[in-house]
């Protein structure tokens, strides 16, 4: 019988993959521009998250959110903040720039998850993640010279934003922090639409494409993200991430001509791969 720390092992891999799929999503996006993208893209997430929390709660919604307290409201601040930042980092630099600096994300996890919540990784959990941190710094070296300060700085606040939102859903995994999606979702569809409410009209294809962005892969990944902190520690959730931010790049140069990989790039994202896939088998 799979325990559920090897289910939510599982699940965080097929959402990692999809959700990597954001920056070619963002490149394809043809007319609408950063603000309208994630207006569209909120507003499917809280469309598809309010029917499953339906689903679930049916009519006790409202006290669920309750629920959730003043510590889930912070939590759903700083999603709002790290979704909103990294559609920024997006449209300010390239898609493997972003990566770049997201790839800081389990390591600002783990040092934050030591100071709060005590939590002690694994020697064996150790060694994979200097490994993979060892792929992060080849792919560093060759990409962060040619990215851009602005879209490289809204990446980085995008990593602690999410970092400390993993934090708290990890501190308080014995609260249902679903809703938490829902009101951060709420938060970037308001603010979204106060900053840009002149400007929203975009095409049928940009609205597909962030219904598929926000609407199918942001839920699955966030709510595999919200399951999997039960079980695992967050720096540990957060490692997963690294499958997302290494195949990112990938899929934009695949897909998307205009922009390209080095070998740098290449090499050291088939490490960060490695060491994901040899720290699942392990577990």
């Amino acid at each position: 019988m799979v325990s559920n720390r090897n289910f939510s092992i599982l699940l965080l891999i097929p959402a990692s993959v999809g959700i990597s799929f954001g920056g070619l999503i963002m490149r394809n996006i043809n007319y609408a521009d950063a603000w309208q993208i994630t207006f569209y893209r909120a507003l499917s997430f809280i469309f598809l998250i309010t029917l499953i929390l339906f689903n679930k709660y049916r009519f006790s919604i409202v006290s669920k959110i309750k629920l959730i307290g003043f510590s889930g409201m912070i939590g759903s601040f700083l999603l709002m903040l790290a979704n909103l930042l990294i559609i920024q980092a997006y449209a300010n630099t390239s898609i493997a720039n972003t990566s770049f600096t997201l790839s800081a994300i389990p390591f600002i996890t783990a040092g934050l998850a030591y100071i709060f919540l005590k939590e002690k990784l694994s020697l064996r959990t150790i060694l994979i993640m200097i490994v993979a941190l060892f792929g992060i710094f080849i792919m560093i070296n060759e990409g962060l010279g040619k990215g851009d300060f602005h879209g490289n700085l809204m990446a980085l606040g995008c990593a602690f934003c999410f970092s400390g939102f993993a934090i708290i859903v990890r501190k308080f995994r014995n609260i249902d922090m679903l809703p938490t999606l829902l009101i951060s979702g709420v938060m970037i569809v308001i603010v979204s639409f106060v900053l840009n409410f002149q400007n929203l009209t975009v095409s049928i294809h940009d609205v597909l494409l962030c219904f598929l962005w926000g609407g199918i892969l942001s839920v699955f990944v966030n709510i595999v993200f919200i399951y999997s902190t039960r079980f695992l520690y967050a720096s540990e959730v957060t490692f997963f991430m690294l499958l997302e931010i290494s195949l990112s790049p990938f899929w934009v140069w695949i897909f998307f001509l205009n922009e390209t990989i080095s070998q740098e790039t290449f090499y050291g994202g088939i490490i960060v791969m490695i060491s994901v896939a040899v720290y699942s088998l392990f577990e």
